[in-house]
């Protein structure tokens, strides 16, 4: 009987595979110590209520109380979450997690009152207080942010109530939630060596990569069985998370949901316009795909769960975490000496939580806050796919690094909508690397090409598919169109057919699609993945092919933080993204490698 091999314990793990969380604390005692300094803090905010219109001073002093206590909450909070995610047995560090979790609510509950009191003061008084104490001209855009919302905020009652509200205006999401992560039952199902495996959302990507189309079919088949049996449920909570944003729109007087949504990340909606109609114009480039995939899977009939198994097999590229520094660190040269010196830094200052352990949260991210270092956590496998992973976290690290660098606290952060385009950057400045050598070997040209079109497909297109379909139910529920199931069945299905075009079958339960998406319960998120995605295309070319001048902008973007609305620090990077070049360049190059591949697999 083989033996079976298990993972590593924590304390069996090569040090210097792992983070090193004493840059942070030195010891355990030391959060503790920083803890009680923020429970401390929040204590002290009742006293700040009520003083912001008595004097420029008061206002100074009130804002700087908080970011200081936000900015200690941070650090603790963060310290709490990787303790607790390199090794999730330990009840200490569960209950770090719990403590900060709720310190966080304390710190909410105590600063609530700033924003309601600050929006008492008018652009006069502001002028005046910006004359008398300059230190405010610090924070002036972080008070600007809660301006601008000024036409939007209603009276302290309502408001009020519509907080005390919030469970209720939440209910769908928390209802799909709960249904969909613990309480839908997947049947069984045998994978290609013969096995039975019980059906997961998790294990239903994978068997979806099978080589073998009869367990792709199983699997897609029985997966929708299950959701087809709750759609009418499904609808309902759908129905619920619509509404209330409709709802809250009408109140806030916002001329509808989208509006709403993106006006608070300071998003014009011609950015969400803009992304649908470039991608509507060219599918015709995803139904070339498409077909090129029927073509070379050699099928009959090509189905939506045809869509994700390998074109080039299944046996990816290997590379060790060692070779992948070494790539990785060689495609960011272009980016010049001083933010290879940082990635260096990361590297070889155990940045980085390497290696799988027993216990060990799974996937990988990157984290940290202003006063660390950034921290990424992976789960390494040699393959192409961590090679990608480590050159994506370490772009996320960067610009974190960059902005904290460079700006106050206060703008030392970045805006949910540019958070993916540094990453995503470094991903496309990879794939130019790989396939910039000259003596790279033909299929490893072909993974990488194939990687880059499934990445592009995965993002772009069908992220952009989803926010389309989210734009659409939520006029169509203003405009008085019941969101039942099987409408919202056919209306899917006729969305995916046009997106993918006639060389895939258009299968019922593709249109139950909508049922298991939970980015649908997000307020119009999706769609940042592909406008990030497509911003980064744009400018790993431009860095690769302009001159010294687009990488200093690069950088300028990356160490701006949120010192600006996202849009004009992409507007520093080169790319203007409320019109609609960056993604007509991106088509392009899009274009370009489609061209190459069919060239590779069809000789």
């Amino acid at each position: 009987m083989p033996e079976v091999t298990e993972l590593p314990l924590r304390k069996d793990v090569d040090p210097d595979l792992t983070w090193d969380l004493t840059t942070i604390y030195q010891k355990d005692s030391d959060f503790d110590v920083d803890f009680k300094k923020v429970q401390k803090q929040i204590a002290n905010y009742s006293q700040l209520v009520g003083t912001l219109a008595n004097s420029a001073q008061s206002l100074l002093t009130a804002t700087t109380e908080i970011l200081s206590g936000a900015r200690l909450l941070y650090k603790v909070y963060v310290y709490a979450q990787l303790k607790n995610d390199q090794d999730t047995s330990i009840d200490k560090y569960q209950a770090m997690v719990a403590q900060a979790s709720d310190l966080s609510s304390q710190f909410s509950g105590a600063t609530a009152w700033f924003d309601p009191e600050l929006l008492q003061l008018d652009k006069q008084t502001m002028n005046k207080y910006y004359n008398e104490e300059p230190k405010l001209r610090e924070y002036q855009r972080f008070y600007d942010q809660t301006f601008s919302l000024r036409d939007h905020i209603l009276s302290d009652d309502v408001e009020h109530v519509l907080a005390l509200a919030s469970d209720v205006f939440d209910s769908g999401e928390k209802t799909f939630g709960v249904l969909n992560n613990t309480d839908l039952s997947f049947p069984v199902v045998t994978d290609e060596e013969g096995n039975q495996i019980k059906l997961s959302e998790g294990i239903y990507g994978v068997l979806l990569e099978s080589a073998d189309q009869s367990v792709r079919e199983q699997a897609f088949k029985k997966l929708y069985e299950v959701y087809g049996q709750f759609q009418h449920t499904l609808s309902a909570t759908l129905t619920t998370n619509v509404k209330q944003h409709n709802l809250k729109a009408n109140l806030k007087h916002y001329d509808n949901a989208l509006q709403a949504a993106l006006t608070a990340n300071e998003i014009s909606t011609d950015v969400y316009q803009n992304l649908i109609d470039v991608v509507n114009e060219h599918l015709p480039l995803l139904h070339r795909y498409v077909k090129l995939r029927k073509q070379i899977l050699g099928v009959d009939d090509l189905h939506m769960y045809d869509m994700y198994t390998s074109l080039v097999g299944e046996k990816s590229p290997r590379y060790t975490f060692a070779e992948s520094k070494k790539i990785a660190r060689n495609a960011l040269e272009v980016l010049g000496d001083d933010y290879v010196s940082h990635v260096d830094e990361e590297f070889n200052q155990r940045w980085i939580d390497v290696v799988e352990n027993r216990y060990k949260r799974t996937g990988g991210y990157s984290s940290g806050t202003y006063d660390t270092n950034p921290f990424i956590l992976l789960n390494w496998k040699d393959n192409l796919d961590n090679l990608y992973t480590l050159i994506h976290e370490t772009g996320h690290s960067m610009h974190s690094y960059y902005a904290k660098n460079n700006q106050p606290f206060q703008y030392g952060d970045y805006s949910i909508f540019v958070a993916e385009i540094a990453s995503t950057t470094n991903e496309n400045l990879l794939t130019n690397q790989l396939l910039d050598n000259p003596d790279l070997d033909i299929d490893l040209k072909k993974h990488i090409l194939n990687y880059y079109l499934d990445g592009f497909k995965g993002t772009v297109f069908r992220q952009t598919q989803f926010a389309e379909f989210e734009q659409f139910i939520h006029e169509q529920d203003a405009a008085g169109q019941p969101l039942t199931a099987s409408f919202l069945n056919d209306s899917y299905r006729k969305l995916n057919k046009k997106y993918y075009g006639d060389a895939v079958v258009s299968d019922a339960e593709i249109g139950l699609e909508w049922s298991r998406i939970p980015h649908f319960y997000y307020n119009f998120y999706v769609y940042q993945y592909a406008t990030g995605f497509a911003a980064a295309s744009t400018l790993a070319n431009k860095v690769v092919t302009g001159s010294q001048q687009d990488v200093d902008d690069y950088l300028s973007f990356l160490k701006a933080g949120s010192s600006d609305t996202p849009t004009n620090v992409m507007k520093r990077a080169g790319v203007d993204m409320t019109k609609p070049d960056y993604l007509e360049k991106a088509f392009a190059i899009f274009e370009e490698r489609l061209n190459e591949f069919e060239k590779l697999v069809t000789k």
